[in-house]
Parts: C-alpha cells; sequence; structure tokens
C-alpha cells in the first residue's frame, strides 16, 4: 500500500477536522451516546488525526486499537498523541491517555490489511473507523470488508473518502484535463487491487448495504481558501506529480497548470475545493 508522511499528515489535519460532515458526526455521536468504553479500530491510522477528532463524539472510557501499516507512521502516531493529551503515560505496548475528561487507552498494531483483515475484526470491535483511505480501495477488497464487518458485529464509521467533485475559482484551462487525469491516477493499484478512487463512497455504501447494513453519508468537502495555502501548495504539486505519471497531458501543460494554482491560491476569493464523502453504517 501506498504511505504519505508525517509532515503531509499534519497539514492536512486542520483541513481534515474542519471538514467532517457535522449532521453525520451527530448521528454518530448519537448513537455511541450511551455506550460505556466502545472498543474502536482505526485502520489506516497515519500518526492519530483519526482519534483526535473522533474520541470528542464519544463517552468518558473509550478503547482504541490503531492500525497502520507503516511502523514509522505507528511511532509518530504515538508522539503526536502524547503531545495532544492533557496527560499521558505508556501502558504497555501503549498509552493511557486523559483528554477533556475522557479516558481513552490507546494499543497499536502494524499490520497488513490486505492479509490481516479477517484477523483483526476477529477481536470484535464495537466500531471500526477509518480516514482517508477507502479510495485507495479496490470493490473486492470493499465486499470482503463488508463480509468480515457484518461478522463482527461492529458499527463502521469512515470519513473523507475522496469522491472526484473538484472545483476552482478562478477557473483555469487546464482544469478539466488535469484532474480527469489525476482521477484515472487514483484508479490505480494501491496496494489493493485496483483503486475504486472517486467512485469509492458509492462502491462502499452498496458493498456494506449488500452486507445488511444500514448506511448513512454526507459532503465532507475540503474548501481551501488563501489560508490554506501551504496546503494548496503540497496538493497541488501531488496533483500534478500524479498527472505526469499517467502520460496523459504534456509536461509543459502540468507545470502552467501546478505554477497558476499554487500562485492564484493566494488571492482574495480564490478557492480550490475537493469533494470527499463520510459514511455511517450500522445494522438494525
Amino acid at each position: 500500500m501506498s504511505g504519505f508522511s508525517a509532515s503531509w499528515l499534519a497539514l492536512r489535519e486542520p483541513v481534515d477536522h474542519r471538514s467532517r460532515n457535522a449532521d453525520l458526526a451527530r448521528r454518530f455521536a448519537g448513537r455511541f451516546a450511551e455506550r460505556a468504553a466502545p472498543r474502536i479500530m482505526d485502520f489506516g491510522c497515519g500518526t492519530g488525526s483519526n482519534l483526535r477528532a473522533t474520541a470528542p463524539l464519544l463517552g468518558a472510557s473509550q478503547e482504541w486499537t490503531l492500525v497502520d501499516h507503516d511502523p514509522a507512521l505507528i511511532e509518530a502516531a504515538a508522539r503526536a498523541l502524547t503531545a495532544w493529551a492533557d496527560e499521558a503515560r505508556a501502558l504497555g505496548d501503549g498509552l493511557a491517555l486523559l483528554k477533556d475528561g475522557r479516558n481513552i487507552g490507546v494499543t497499536f498494531r502494524v499490520a497488513d490489511l490486505t492479509r490481516d483483515l479477517e484477523a483483526l475484526l476477529a477481536g470484535t470491535p464495537d466500531l471500526v473507523t477509518a480516514s482517508a483511505l477507502f479510495d485507495l480501495i479496490s470493490e473486492p477488497w470493499m465486499t470482503r470488508f463488508a463480509a468480515a464487518l457484518a461478522a463482527s458485529g461492529a458499527e463502521f464509521y469512515t470519513v473523507l473518502t475522496y469522491d472526484g467533485r473538484d472545483a476552482f475559482n478562478p477557473e483555469h484551462p487546464f482544469d478539466m484535463g488535469v484532474m480527469t487525469a489525476f482521477r484515472a491516477h487514483q484508479r490505480r493499484d494501491k496496494g489493493f487491487g485496483p483503486a475504486a478512487g472517486p467512485e469509492a463512497a458509492a462502491a462502499l455504501a452498496r458493498a456494506l448495504r449488500a452486507a445488511g447494513f444500514t448506511v448513512e453519508t454526507g459532503d465532507s468537502p475540503w474548501i481551501l481558501a488563501p489560508a490554506d495555502a501551504a496546503l494548496v501548495e503540497e496538493l497541488v504539486a501531488g496533483i500534478a506529480a500524479a498527472v505526469e505519471e499517467t502520460g496523459l497531458i504534456a509536461d509543459k501543460g502540468i507545470v502552467d497548470w501546478r505554477h497558476y494554482r499554487q500562485a492564484i491560491i493566494t488571492q482574495k476569493g480564490a478557492r480550490m475545493i475537493t469533494g470527499h464523502t463520510d459514511l455511517l453504517a450500522y445494522r438494525g
């Protein structure tokens, strides 16, 4: 599976947190309001951003298992969560955190989701969650995931799945061509088979409904303005690099588009919108 740097994850975290669909987050919180000490498994945890955003929606006692294939990101997550907490202490191979009156136990697992999925869910968590993961996943893996999730009895809450609904203000003549090529790149194999890319949210919803889940979704777009210039610079550079790999756009066109997009975002009224979808799934 392709990896992401801790610096990129830190840069995007504030925008990720503010972009989550508030209505769906409230419905999710309501489903867990009466649950004592839920056991939560976070797939593709990165540096723990999803825990930091989701823990405030849950009760006074929580048990998290953070799963990632990259040991360096697991180590970064432990450091970031220790810095985030009001109090933190080592507990075995994990952490015991106190944050805003909540007791949060954290264990860490280095695992390969293509190999270890069913074994991970055999621990019967109450909730499986993920952020910005499922656009990297293939539809067959989603079907497998939905079946394993149903067998575990867990509910599911995932946020910020890229959905391909991009928009720019002001526009550039290459916007459509660049983003079409980028979406083609998003469908390449990221370690789970050919990725669903911008169709991921719809494919995931279908797989979960077929496995017997009720599914609710909500929009969670990044709306990037001049204050987000540092993120836009890195995002545009990443899009341009991906498009270069496809060979679908001439190199000069990609360079011109990248320079324009990175410069224009600092101007008043400039916007770059990257579409995402949040999803909540439960049975009964």
